[in-house]
């Protein structure tokens, strides 16, 4: 068959595909239409469409609209008869059947769409150049032009009725009736399926369908609410709130189209909580303060969508922490507070984070909320004027983790509690006063190797310098410098040694440590005479150490030092370990058994009350006995308070101290405790004012080297980047910052401005 133009007349042609056509769009309702005359088909219309001498496309494209038109308005009638019951039903079945039919059709056509429609569509350009927007001229594709005959011949005719019964069916389904889902999402989809593509997507779903359904169910839900508010407590209302939520938002999605699910969720949401929040409230508190977890959970839920919605919720759980922090580490005492501090605020930390994991989903608003509740609780002053113990606590704590003393726990025990310190040190105010106190305490650990494990120390301090930077542990890692400088220092002491064939006669270790990395003063250093036993050594050392380091000066601390010392006058032999002070005055009794006082004195050249405090340590560790006092145990593992008595009388000058012979003791090694271990409260005293002149040294240096980076600059400005710069280390008070910026002006590093009293200028 020739595909060429020729001459073709219409009306027969057309008598013919319109039975075709009504085949088509009633799915071989109307008229069964085999494969061979479905493929005969596209023929005709191309032969239509290049007709000679002019072809057909316009008279065919108008009788199609006609025929659709009338189509659709026959499909009318039959709905207008049937009752309500039935209307639906036969909308979905006609909608279906006509839907596929149109796509069908409109492929059908494709040849009219392609040389017909899309040639005569006014394109962006003809738009903005003048061609007609005359509504009436617009020429659609097969598929669109039978849609916007459904829409206007079947759905606007009937909308009232059809959204009514649809509206009807949904509340049906609330309620719990059965209902037809696919024909009420068929319906309620077809006002989205045929949409005028020259408008809004939606525009006929929501002006039609949505904007009424979302007012009927806020009023339902509104009635319902004020129901279960009736007949339920908090916790029940909770409960059956969520439920309705749910339920509605799937029924949303079983019904309506995806755009609705939001505002139809939100106006559930509006109704059932946001009209109650006062009344979810009111309840909150006992809730949060009970920790009744499966009602906090629901209330979460139920207010998360809000805006603000959780601020009362926070609040509550915020005030809740802080309250059992708070108790938790009020009025501690004992030997053992550092302990229980750190402790319970780790547990109550623990405990609180697992809550908000598990009923708040980890959200940051609580989250931020138990960062809050635990710094109120762990930098708690009982009073303005004394400053927060927790700095001293969790230092004193990691104290006793880091000494040797520490046997209960295994090395991996205590690197995590060590780990969990970090978590209270990141909450400390006050960070310099731990730095301070942990300063010292490392000092005296290092000094007396008193660590546990120098791998447990450096871990820690690698911690707080991730915690804080590495200004702040500057001289942690100055110490420990000290302390492998020193160890490499004694084997190239003792190679000395040996190329100058000294024979020194004892074993020594040397520490040297730089002056200002570790918390030893230089200054009132009590007087002292070596025995004549380390002289030669001390005397070879500092040789070797001039030779080595031309120009250092060295300075021995003595009240520092320890000595391991052999007893071979008793029964058995003991080794003992005790401090230089101690050794000196039992070296004393190498010449004789008793000896006065003055004699220890004019032997050691301690002043006499350190002499007195050190000769009061051997009394009590039964090394040595006041001539004349009796013995009541000569075992100094069975002390009593009668013994202690019994040496604890005054000594003066002509007191007469003997060594005592018959000393004895389980262990044949041992440690005799410094004279003074503990830290009394007026060195802590001292400590704590170090600490307060440190801060002005160290404001007044941010405040030049903000003033040096601006030049000028006003002075709320310059408090607000003091306190931003400094917050990492300690808050500082206004007054504070005020008082350095005054000390600098009189230093002359920066002045007030001429014009403004409220500003300041950087004096280069």
């Amino acid at each position: 068959m020739s595909l060429k133009p020729r001459e073709i007349v219409f009306d027969e042609s057309w008598c013919k595909l319109k039975k075709i056509i009504g085949g088509v769009i009633t799915l071989n309702r109307l008229c069964k239409i085999d494969k061979f005359i479905w493929q005969n088909t596209f023929t005709d219309i191309y032969m239509l469409c290049v007709a000679h001498p002019e072809p057909h496309c316009k008279p065919l494209y108008d009788e199609t609209r006609k025929y659709l038109e009338a189509h659709v308005y026959s499909i009318h009638t039959t709905l207008s008869e049937s009752n309500d019951e039935n209307l639906l039903n036969l909308y979905h079945k006609y909608w279906n059947e006509f839907s596929k039919g149109s796509e069908y059709l409109n492929n059908l056509f494709i040849y009219l769409n392609t040389q017909y429609v899309k040639k005569n569509v006014c394109n962006d350009a003809d738009a903005t150049f003048g061609a007609s927007t005359d509504p009436s001229e617009h020429i659609m594709d097969i598929r669109e032009m039978a849609l916007e005959c459904w829409r206007t011949f079947m759905i606007m005719p009937m909308r009232d009725k059809l959204i009514k019964l649809v509206l009807d069916g949904i509340d049906r389904d609330r309620k719990g009736e059965s209902v037809n889902q696919s024909v009420l999402h068929g319906v309620i989809n077809s006002l989205v399926e045929v949409a005028d593509k020259r408008q809004k997507t939606l525009f006929l779903y929501e002006s039609m369908f949505e904007k009424t359904f979302i007012e009927q169910t806020s009023e339902y839900y509104k009635k319902e609410a004020s129901k279960l508010m009736q007949d339920n407590n908090c916790s029940s209302y909770m409960e059956k709130a969520l439920v309705r939520l749910n339920d509605e938002n799937l029924r949303s999605r079983r019904f309506l189209n995806p755009s609705s699910y939001n505002k139809v969720n939100q106006e559930v949401q509006k109704r059932l909580v946001e009209d109650h929040l006062s009344f979810l409230y009111s309840e909150c508190k006992d809730l949060i303060i009970n920790e009744t977890k499966h009602d906090l959970r629901n209330m979460y839920k139920l207010l998360k969508p809000f805006s603000n919605g959780l601020s009362v919720m926070v609040e509550e759980v915020q005030n809740h922490i802080a309250r059992i922090g708070l108790e938790a580490v009020s009025g501690l005492k004992g030997d053992n507070v550092p302990t229980m501090f750190v402790e319970s605020m780790l547990q109550i930390h623990a405990k609180y984070t697992e809550l908000i994991k598990d009923i708040f989903q980890n959200d940051s608003e609580f989250s931020s909320a138990l960062d809050k509740a635990c710094s109120i609780a762990i930098n708690h002053r009982p009073n303005l004027k004394t400053s927060c113990r927790s700095p001293e606590l969790l230092a004193k704590y990691c104290d006793n983790l880091l000494r040797k003393s520490s046997k209960e726990f295994t090395e991996n025990e205590i690197d995590d509690k060590l780990l969990s310190c970090i978590t209270i040190f990141k909450y400390l105010d006050d960070k310099d006063y731990f730095q301070k106190f942990y300063w010292k305490m490392l000092a005296k650990r290092l000094i007396n190797t008193l660590s546990f494990s120098m791998y447990a120390e450096e871990n820690m301090i690698n911690r707080l310098r991730h915690a804080c930077g590495y200004e702040f542990t500057n001289k942690f890692h100055r110490m420990f410098t000290d302390i492998n400088v020193s160890e490499d220092l004694n084997e190239k002491f003792t190679t000395f040694c040996r190329s100058e064939n000294h024979q020194l006669g004892i074993d020594l270790s040397i520490l040297v440590l730089q002056a200002g990395a570790w918390p030893v003063s230089q200054s009132n250093l009590p007087s002292f005479s070596l025995p004549q036993e380390l002289e030669k050594s001390v005397r070879a050392f500092e040789a070797f150490y001039s030779k080595s380091y031309n120009g250092r000066k060295l300075t021995w601390m003595h009240n520092l030092c320890n000595a391991d010392i052999r007893f071979n006058y008793l029964k058995k032999p003991y080794s003992v370990t005790m401090g230089t002070f101690q050794m000196a005055i039992l070296l004393g009794f190498n010449q004789a058994t008793t000896l006065t006082i003055r004699e220890l004195q004019e032997f050691s050249q301690l002043p006499e009350k350190e002499l007195v405090k050190q000769v009061q340590s051997l009394l009590e560790a039964k090394l040595l006995i006041v001539k004349g006092a009796a013995i009541l145990s000569t075992d100094a593992s069975k002390d009593t308070e009668e013994s202690k008595s019994s040496n604890n009388e005054e000594i003066t000058e002509t007191t007469q101290i003997t060594l005592n012979m018959e000393y004895s003791n389980k262990r044949t090694k041992f440690k005799i405790n410094a004279a003074v271990q503990k830290e009394t409260p007026q060195e802590t005293e001292m400590t704590q004012s170090s600490v307060d002149e440190d801060r002005k040294l160290y404001l007044q240096a941010t405040i030049v080297r903000i003033m040096k980076s601006r030049k000028v600059l006003n002075h709320n400005l310059l408090i607000q980047e003091v306190i931003n710069q400094s917050k990492q280390r300690f808050n500082p008070s206004i007054s504070l910052i005020k008082k350095c910026i005054e000390a600098l002006i009189d230093k002359q590093y920066i002045e007030r401005t001429t014009k403004n009293k409220d500003e300041y200028s950087y004096i280069a």
